[in-house]
């Protein structure tokens, strides 16, 4: 008996030991691996720039429009240098984002507001259910002239059309997220005692954020086109953002400093897709919608 109980302590300590070795394939944190997963989710990025890049500049060379017209990325990227290093660029980013966060915020609010509101009531489902659709299919700018007859050139005709055009998809994706909460997982928290307030903040709601964070991600799409246009026909005061920059380099005739901001709106939308793409995947990977 002793010798036994002596053998298993030894086999036991053995696979401590090779738990505790780096490297192993248990170790799915290790640096290598972390640095695995980073360039796999890096490289198709990189790649699809360096080709879009190429592109645009043979296009360029090509001859297809004059270079005053449409210059390559060997002139755009210089001036976009040029802009970011300047404290005005800064001011106008500064500028648009808050916009936009502000404008998201509000929508934000009302969208969770509306979705409750339909998924708790058939009659009001019934109601007003084609009408949320329905302003989702709109375009936002068929709402600017209304927005600057109720408020004038001011900033709250932005934060109007934005709240418009990105409240819908958002009670949308909540609504869509509640109708797919397992029925056996409603009967769980039934059983649980959940009732009232506590059914939605415990149970339904965390169910449903997978499909709700889909629905943020669109209406954060619909928020930032609404304010590319509400800056560029909405003028405030001369007041410098990023859609103001875009419209004194339309009328300068610049078109580097023009395709500069594009490329700077274009870098803002990636940044915030990756991160709605990284909530995306966090929560599916705690609910248990993946195997990564």
């Amino acid at each position: 008996m002793p010798e036994t109980t002596e053998r298993t302590g030894r086999h036991v300590r053995g696979l401590d030991a090779l738990e505790l070795q780096p490297g192993r394939a248990g170790d799915e944190n290790g640096p290598a691996r972390v640095a695995a997963r980073v360039w796999s989710a890096t490289w198709p990025k990189l790649a699809a720039i360096t080709l879009l890049l190429v592109a645009w500049q043979a296009l360029a060379w090509s001859g297809w429009r004059s270079e005053y017209v449409f210059p390559g990325p060997d002139r755009v990227l210089p001036t976009l240098l040029a802009e970011v290093t300047g404290p005005e660029f800064w001011t106008a980013v500064q500028v648009t984002v808050r916009r936009a966060l502000t404008g998201f915020a509000l929508a934000l609010a009302v969208g969770v507001l509306i979705g409750l509101a339909v998924t708790r009531s058939r009659a009001l489902r019934s109601a007003i259910g084609s009408l949320v659709t329905g302003l989702q299919t709109m375009p936002s700018i068929v709402w600017f002239p209304f927005a600057m007859l109720l408020y004038g050139i001011t900033e709250s005709a932005i934060m109007f059309v934005i709240v418009l055009g990105a409240a819908p998809s958002i009670a949308t994706g909540l609504t869509s997220g509640i109708d797919h909460v397992s029925p056996s997982l409603l009967r769980a928290g039934r059983t649980m005692g959940l009732r009232g307030l506590q059914h939605y903040t415990l149970l339904i709601v965390p169910a449903a954020l997978p499909m709700f964070v889909s629905g943020l991600k669109q209406g954060w799409a619909f928020a930032w086109r609404s304010l590319m246009a509400g800056e560029l026909l909405v003028i405030i005061n001369q007041q410098n953002s990023i859609g103001w920059a875009l419209s004194q380099a339309r009328q300068l005739n610049d078109a580097e400093r023009l395709l500069s901001y594009v490329i700077v709106v274009l870098l803002i939308g990636v940044l915030v897709d990756v991160f709605f793409n990284w909530a995306d995947r966090a929560l599916r990977r705690r609910w248990g919608l993946t195997q990564d």
